[in-house]
C-alpha cells in the first residue's frame, strides 16, 4: 500500500483506526516492564484497593502508546513531526481501546506538506480515555 500521498488526503478523512484486545493484567505487567513504570496502582490489586480503587488500571502512557501506534501504522515514524496527548479518563482492566484519527488540517511549512490529525482513544462504549494531535509529513 505504501505511505499516503498529501494530494490523496482530504480534511475530514478518517484514515486511522486501531482496536486493541481487552486490557488484561498481563498487558499491564508487560507494559510496566517495558516502560519501567512499576507504579503499584497498575499491577498490585491490594495496593489499588487500599487506595480506594476497585481494581488496578492501565498506565496513562499505555493509552498514549496506542495513539502513537495507530499513527505509525498509517505513516512511518520518520514522518511524525509532533505528537501531543491529554489523558481524559482511567482505562480499566477488560476495556478495549479504540483509536481513531481524523484529518483536521492540511498545510505546508517550508518544503514540507503536513497533515494535522485529531486523535481520540475511547473504550468500546465510546467513553473517552485520551485525546491528542499529531502532525505528519506526507509526500
Amino acid at each position: 500500500m505504501g505511505q499516503p500521498k498529501f494530494a490523496d488526503v482530504a480534511v475530514g478523512d478518517q484514515p486511522i483506526r486501531l482496536e486493541t484486545d481487552p486490557i488484561s493484567r498481563t498487558t499491564l505487567a508487560l507494559y510496566g516492564g517495558a516502560s519501567g513504570d512499576h507504579n503499584p496502582m497498575h499491577i498490585d490489586i491490594d495496593y489499588a484497593k487500599a487506595a480506594g480503587e476497585s481494581d488496578v488500571f492501565a498506565h496513562g502512557m499505555l493509552a498514549m502508546a496506542y495513539l502513537g501506534r495507530a499513527v505509525t501504522s498509517w505513516v512511518p515514524q520518520s514522518a511524525l513531526r509532533s505528537f501531543n496527548t491529554r489523558f481524559t479518563a482511567i482505562t480499566r482492566v477488560g476495556e478495549k481501546i479504540v483509536v481513531v484519527g481524523k484529518v483536521a488540517e492540511k498545510m505546508e511549512a517550508g518544503s514540507e506538506k503536513l497533515v494535522r490529525l485529531d486523535l481520540a482513544a475511547t473504550n468500546e462504549k465510546g467513553e473517552s480515555k485520551a485525546a491528542g494531535e499529531a502532525v505528519v509529513a506526507l509526500s
